[in-house]
């Protein structure tokens, strides 16, 4: 074998060697890079469970690297041609199109797990120019298309590994080339679920069908989905299928953010004391800031975490306020959170497409501007593979004191949005953001009330998700005060995505 060096820790090695004999029983032999089939047909589940930094990452990277090495293929969730479904198989999956990302900058593969329980069904003509690409027959003669428009396919798919860019790339729209969605009907072989701690049962039952060999890797110091009862996926498994990686390599880093998280451990530690221990941080490292207000500039990539619903939406109206954001539409640049999809059953083809694509529930989005038609958007889906569209939007702006949303414009029906510059710490699990702003006075509100979940008191909890969901700067605000815009909103970072693609997103969802 010629993976990369990588050094483990005993707890590493050991959980390494366990998921080895794991996969050894499904017919997968890492040692030697052997493919055999399995030995039996029953399902096996393992979790990998540890605290932030303690090398979960790293071992699934691993894992990940080993299982392709061996000649396992990755399913992706962007094609699956039928002449694959005789090989062995890996789904690297996330709950969320962000968490998902933070993998595939990692160098992982991932993809989200709807993409994995829906598959597009593509048109027979354009099929052949994805076998074609994927290197599984020779080039085709396609009619309606020319050979300069095939190598351009060829050339972006060389580069960015996406079907459906490509094709685009092609000349060709979504809806030439993807003529519905399906509901998965055969089992893929193995599947690596991340940020496991967010998924609900429902969830986990559908992956145990799907995947005859799954692991989950997940932080049980986390919040447990909101209808869980404080409980996550893999505390019903026996012990022998719970693997703990207890060392904290990170901290080697000398990372002062993880260093606040797991101090956090400690049953001791009061709320004041905690943000004592911030404020020596952020004395000396500049990756720790103790804030005194808001930094609106932020808001508009990063949203700030809160822990109460009132919070969020005060902190929302003073984003738009402060932006001079009119009340009867949005701003280019405003954020949003997708809150699921408004259809009837009888749209339940277009409901896959739009999930399908990234609007899945909690989906963070930027508003590009209006779509062509009345009540579409433009967007751009954070952390998605292919990350623009246009699509019929409902948007609801929250105020304070009000029960109702003001909805500036809507669709008929459509996909569903609340505004995204602030949100709950629940709803931030599985994301990531390079600088992140926590509210404490919400933090220090759960405190005073004294509530627990699991054993832990919850203001514990709700620091150590917010925390950890920064990767290089955390801002602990502590005063309810806003800062005034440095510069006005502006969507210029995002038109440098996949620019290629946009032709594609752009026309797919209005051209129903």
């Amino acid at each position: 074998m010629t993976l990369p060096a990588v050094t483990f820790s005993d707890d590493q090695a050991e959980a390494f060697d366990s998921l080895s004999a794991m996969l050894r029983q499904s017919g997968i032999d890492l040692d030697d890079s052997l493919l055999m089939p399995p030995r039996d047909s029953t399902s096996s589940v393992m979790a990998v469970m540890g605290k932030a930094g303690s090398g979960k990452t790293l071992l699934l990277a691993h894992l990940y690297n080993a299982l392709a090495e061996a000649g396992v293929e990755v399913i992706s969730g962007d094609y699956e041609s039928r002449r694959r479904r005789d090989k062995r198989t890996l789904a690297i999956l996330a709950p969320t199109n962000k968490a998902a990302s933070v993998l595939r900058m990692r160098g992982v593969p991932a993809t989200t797990i709807h993409r994995i329980l829906y598959t597009p069904v593509y048109d027979p003509e354009y099929e052949r120019i994805a076998e074609w690409l994927a290197g599984e027959i020779e080039r085709p003669e396609v009619e309606g298309l020319t050979d300069e428009a095939l190598t351009r396919a060829h050339e972006f798919y060389q580069n960015n590994k996406s079907i459906p860019g490509a094709l685009a790339a092609a000349g060709l729209r979504g809806s030439d080339f993807i003529t519905g969605w399906k509901r998965r009907e055969n089992p893929l072989d193995i599947g690596f679920v991340d940020e496991a701690s967010m998924l609900d049962d429902r969830q986990f039952d559908d992956l145990k069908e799907i995947f005859p060999t799954l692991v989950v890797f997940g932080d049980p110091a986390q919040l447990a989905p909101v209808n869980q009862s404080g409980n996550m996926v893999f505390d019903t498994l026996p012990d022998p299928r719970k693997l703990t990686l207890e060392r904290v390599h990170r901290q080697t880093q000398d990372n002062p953010i993880l260093d606040l998280a797991h101090a956090l451990a400690d049953p001791q530690l009061e709320f004041h004391e905690f943000e004592q221990i911030i404020q020596d941080v952020a004395q000396r490292d500049d990756r720790v800031q103790w804030g005194q207000r808001v930094e609106v500039d932020l808001m508009a990539r990063s949203p700030v975490l809160v822990w109460r619903n009132a919070t969020r939406i005060r902190l929302i109206q003073a984003f738009r306020t402060v932006y001079d954001a009119p009340d009867d539409s949005l701003l280019l640049g405003e954020p949003l959170i997708c809150d699921g999809i408004e259809l009837p059953m009888k749209h339940r083809k277009k409901r896959i497409d739009l999930e399908a694509r990234g609007l899945i529930k909690g989906a963070q989005v930027i508003y590009l501007g209006p779509g062509r038609k009345p009540g579409f958007s433009r967007l751009h889906v954070v952390g998605a593979e292919d990350p623009q569209l246009s699509a019929a939007s409902i948007v609801k702006i929250e105020k304070p004191d009000e029960e109702e949303p003001f909805i500036p414009f809507a669709a008929r029906m459509g996909a569903t949005f609340l505004h995204g510059a602030a949100v709950t710490i629940h709803k931030a699990q599985g994301s990531q953001w390079d600088t992140i702003q926590v509210f404490a006075p919400d933090i220090y509100t759960a405190a005073r009330m004294g509530r627990t979940e699991a054993g832990t008191p919850l203001w514990k909890r709700l620091a150590y998700v917010a925390i950890t969901r920064a990767q290089e700067r955390l801002i602990w605000v502590v005063r309810n005060r806003l800062s005034k815009p440095t510069y006005p909103l502006t969507i210029d970072d995002l038109r440098k995505v996949q620019a290629s693609e946009l032709s594609l997103a752009m026309q797919d969802a209005e051209s129903d």
